[in-house]
């Protein structure tokens, strides 16, 4: 009797259920979905600074104390929801990351009406507008040519916690890179 082989996996992801989970099936995977680009913009600004995993933990925290990552909602929030979130232990209460929350939802609702999306709005930055395999054997980048354009972009728009760093974590996040390894079993 043969015994199942463990799947290899890129190293970053551990051996953390939580961990291994986003990477076989969140990360790297092109999404074109809004709603879905929002979420990893607001928990990849609250991950500036901290671990991913960190965040990890407390996504579904966000997504209650951040009504369900809908934008529209977040971007109406008044200095009482500031207070609220302020005292909410399930998020990371900085409250210079959840006043960019709620202006960067405002500043998101904007490139949308702008662009038509804010994934039209990020594929604009991309070669040909496609998502990028870069397929590396060892060492993955922190930063491109592309997240540098973006961030420099969505700076000059007024986004806060989007340096290229975080913004090139949001595109391996949402699949418009793919940096899975080459020898991992889920690229």
């Amino acid at each position: 009797m043969s015994q199942l082989k463990e799947p290899k996996r890129c190293a970053w992801a551990g051996n953390d259920e939580l961990y291994t989970k986003y990477h076989d099936e969140e990360w790297g995977k092109t999404t074109h979905d809004d709603h879905i680009l929002f979420e990893f913009l607001l928990l990849e600004g609250a991950q500036a600074g901290l671990s991913w995993i960190t965040i990890l933990r407390r996504r579904e925290n966000y997504r209650k104390a951040f009504a369900n990552f809908d934008a529209k909602k977040i971007a109406a929030f008044d200095e009482k929801d500031v207070e609220r979130l302020m005292n909410d232990a399930g998020i990371i209460r900085n409250r210079l990351k959840v006043n960019a929350a709620i202006k960067n939802a405002q500043l998101f609702l904007d490139l949308q009406k702008e662009f038509g999306s804010f994934d039209k709005y990020l594929y604009s930055f991309m070669p040909d507008g496609k998502p990028i395999d870069n397929c590396p054997t060892s060492g993955i980048p922190a930063t491109s040519a592309e997240s540098d354009a973006i961030s420099k972009d969505m700076k000059k728009r007024g986004f806060k916690f989007f340096g290229s760093t975080i913004c090139y974590a949001h595109m391996q996040a949402t699949g418009m890179v793919n940096d899975h390894l080459a020898s991992c079993d889920f690229r």
